[in-house]
């Protein structure tokens, strides 16, 4: 099988690898981990409004699921390209690479790299949104 021309299998991969770690940053880290309060105080020592951890999680569990599920995938990468940009901000006084002490700049940039190009694959056939809405795929089995 030649993957060069199939964008489906792209659009799938990515959506479900990016909705993936979207979970596993909210759902995961925030919550459990580092707690909402705690994810709260780290975003007021950022000197940023602690109430927007809280929009962050949400989006990010939001948008994750519905990558996961492939329904609105353009408007949920599109809607976690901010926080993925806040995030690469927040590193940046760490230096590039994620390893670093509390983390570089390049893993929130790549997200937010991945997120833009699945806004512009859309849900891809392989998706939830294939099936409630087919008629949206019949032409080339794309989004």
């Amino acid at each position: 099988m030649n993957l060069r021309h199939h964008p489906d299998w792209a659009a799938f991969l990515l959506r479900v690898a990016l909705g993936a770690v979207l979970l596993a940053h909210s759902l995961y880290l925030k919550l459990t981990v580092f707690t909402l309060g705690g994810t709260a105080e780290f975003f007021a020592s950022l000197g940023l409004w602690p109430a927007l951890a809280y929009w962050v999680f949400a989006i990010e569990v939001l948008a994750g699921t519905g990558l996961l599920l492939g329904v609105f995938s353009a408007y949920c990468s599109l809607a976690v390209l901010p926080v993925l940009l806040g995030a690469a901000w927040a590193h940046l006084g760490n230096g590039w690479l994620f390893t670093n002490p509390g983390g570089g700049w390049e893993y929130p940039l790549l997200l937010a790299v991945i997120a833009g190009v699945q806004a512009c694959l859309g849900d891809g056939r392989f998706a939830l949104a294939a099936v409630l809405w087919p008629d949206r795929y019949a032409v080339e089995g794309r989004a």
